[in-house]
């Protein structure tokens, strides 16, 4: 006997980009890092994507789930590592929910980006406090860190601004 699962479509564009997104994490965590809690963040781009084109709810299952499956297949899941993601992580989406709130244009994809990564970083080093060092001389490493994360945001946002051009459709020229 087999149980089969309705799925919609939306399950399966969550199951592309969290793949994706995955394939990226698992791929940024064999890097070598200079300082721990130092990497490029480009997992993110997938994330921002899926906010600016699809929304908040889709790019919110795709960063859990990158951190939840990107844990276990790592082997990182309920480590000080997977606490740190995850953090990181939760921190990012609510930003991100707050800013897809700002009325107008609100924010493009740099934007997203790099307050996903000042989000994320801040997070993790807060928890890192709290959790596990709680020394004041960790608050050292603090402007280091948001300074890398100011720089891989930036360099996200980019990379996803140029992605989101060419996914987009051309405009057609105004007759």
């Amino acid at each position: 006997m087999s149980i089969t699962v309705p799925t919609t479509r939306q399950d399966h564009r969550i199951a592309w980009l969290t793949a994706l997104a995955i394939t990226i994490h698992i791929a940024e965590s064999a890097l070598p890092s200079p300082l721990p809690g130092i990497k490029p963040g480009l997992a993110n781009v997938v994330t921002i994507v899926a906010l600016v084109q699809y929304g908040w709810g889709t790019a919110a299952w795709v960063a859990l789930l990158r951190v939840l499956i990107g844990s276990l297949l790592i082997g990182t899941f309920l480590s000080p590592t997977f606490l740190l993601s995850l953090s990181g992580a939760v921190a990012s989406i609510i930003a991100l929910r707050l800013a897809s709130w700002v009325p107008g244009r609100g924010f493009g994809p740099v934007g997203y980006c790099l307050l996903a990564a000042l989000a994320h970083m801040s997070a993790q080093f807060f928890t890192a406090y709290w959790v596990f060092i709680p020394h004041a001389g960790l608050f050292r490493l603090l402007p280091v860190l948001m300074t890398a994360s100011l720089i891989f945001g930036v360099t996200s946002g980019i990379i996803a601004q140029m992605a989101l051009h060419r996914l987009r459709p051309a405009e057609k020229p105004a007759l």
